[in-house]
């Protein structure tokens, strides 16, 4: 199956110590620069939509703060166990 992507070349400018770091990162891979810097860039925005609903639930509470009766009797159940 031959599948054909989309591929557009673009301009990015990276201060010398990160070309660098790219460049040594992406031999130790084993991949070229472009596969690192795409996969990177994959990476980074999963994480930044993954912090989407965890923004909402932030500012949900904030807004709507659960009363303390609600959350007293589970305190000692999250505290780490002593030593």
């Amino acid at each position: 199956m031959d599948i054909t992507v989309d591929m557009v070349t673009i301009r990015v400018v990276l201060d010398k110590k990160l070309l660098q770091a790219t460049d040594k990162a992406a031999r130790r891979l084993k991949r070229n620069r472009s596969a690192l810097v795409r996969d990177a860039l994959r990476e980074h925005l999963r994480r930044l939509e993954a912090l989407v609903p965890e923004e909402e639930d932030r500012q949900g509470y904030a807004q709507h703060p659960q009363p303390v009766s609600e959350w007293r009797n589970w305190e000692a159940e999250a505290a780490w166990p002593e030593k």
